[in-house]
């Protein structure tokens, strides 16, 4: 759309929805089916993960991990994509399992290094699991928080 800004060595993904007066430093990558809304910045090096939406005007330099929503000033975890996931035919497990994960990494009062060992141990490793989990891992410049 009109004014997006997409800076150098970026990496998109397929199905993606960019909004109008988006503004992308260097080094972001954005995965597949994320829904970013109007006017948000990005900082550089910062990752989306697949099937998140972002609120328009929201400003980040954390990553995003897959299947959520965030927003507010500063950026903050909003809850699941619910809407997103069952556009995209997602099942009621695979919704709940992503619920699950997402409780102990931001409901449940444990660092991001407790909550990813408590998943680990509590839950089974699922793709979908798996996905979240590896991601958060990855993340050099750790993830929003709620």
């Amino acid at each position: 759309m009109a004014y997006v800004h997409i800076g150098h060595d970026c990496v998109f993904g397929n199905n993606i929805i960019v909004s109008n007066a988006c503004q992308f430093a260097g080094e972001v990558e954005v995965n597949d089916f994320a829904v970013i809304g109007g006017g948000s910045l990005v900082h550089q090096f910062t990752r989306v993960g697949r099937y998140v939406m972002v609120q328009g005007g929201t400003r980040f330099g954390k990553d995003i991990p897959p299947y959520v929503m965030i927003g507010r000033e500063p950026a903050a975890f909003e809850g699941l994509n619910l809407i997103g996931l069952k556009r995209r035919g997602f099942t009621t497990a695979q919704i709940g399992e992503a619920q699950e994960v997402y409780k102990y990494l931001y409901q449940s009062g444990l660092n991001t290094t407790q909550a990813l060992e408590a998943i680990t141990a509590n839950m089974e490793r699922t793709e979908l699991v798996g996905e979240i989990v590896d991601f958060v891992k990855s993340s050099q410049r750790g993830i929003i928080r709620g």
